[in-house]
């Protein structure tokens, strides 16, 4: 028996704290893993993302530790076209950005099929459909090919987790317990979590605002159930 779980939400909803417990204290065998965007937190990884993550540090540029970064809408006039070779440059680098995103989207995935066959449940700390659902699986026509073909890879041909538990902590305790963000941002991005819902095939809202206890306690309540069915 065994399934897989995806915790989303945003920071401070405590997916990380319940996905090291449910892997030490729940009454079945559970494997976490992170499926997130920052590399730092990565439990699994290609040895490529190792070397790009490497590059950057060499470069003194910073890591994102959250979901992509909002993007700016495309600009109403066109920008003025660059020289032939650095069109070239920079059209080689995007396609290695997303060739290496994409592989390390699926490595993962082929990990979590692995744990699966040896009978664990598989729990997702995130999910790359839930961090890119408002970004590249609905960017528009104006986007650059590089964000359109991820999403559409997202969209049509990446596999959904059995059950999705949306940590739905309000902006307000988020913001005392990060000190990120502000408000509106962060309202935002619970909004972003909740439009992703017609994506899974189970979607659960669980009650954040309270003690890292009571949501262990309701999280293990979704995954008893969800191990009664498929028993």
């Amino acid at each position: 028996m065994s399934f897989t779980v995806a915790l989303i939400g945003a920071d401070g909803a405590g997916k990380t704290s319940i996905g090291h417990r449910l892997e030490s204290g729940y009454h079945r065998p559970v494997r976490y893993m992170y499926m997130g965007v920052n590399a730092g937190a990565g439990t699994h990884m290609l040895p490529t993302t190792r070397a790009l993550r490497s590059l950057k540090r060499l470069r003194g540029q910073a890591e994102y530790h959250g979901p992509p970064p909002e993007m700016a809408a495309p600009a109403a006039v066109r920008a003025p076209r660059r020289p032939p070779l650095r069109r070239v440059l920079a059209a080689a680098r995007a396609a290695a950005r997303t060739t290496n995103l994409l592989a390390e989207e699926w490595y993962r995935q082929g990990v979590a099929a692995l744990h699966r066959r040896r009978g664990r449940i598989v729990v997702f700390d995130r999910h790359f459909l839930a961090d890119y659902h408002a970004h590249d699986m609905t960017a528009g026509r104006g986007q650059p090919w590089g964000r359109r073909l991820h999403g559409a890879v997202l969209r049509r041909l990446y596999p959904r987790p059995d059950l999705v538990l949306f940590l739905d902590a309000s902006p307000q305790v988020l913001l005392a317990r990060k000190g990120e963000g502000d408000l509106q941002s962060l309202a935002r991005r619970r909004s972003d979590y909740l439009a992703t819902a017609a994506e899974w095939p189970r979607f659960r809202r669980i009650d954040a605002d309270g003690s890292i206890e009571d949501v262990f306690s309701a999280v293990c309540r979704e995954l008893d159930t969800l191990t009664g069915e498929v028993a």
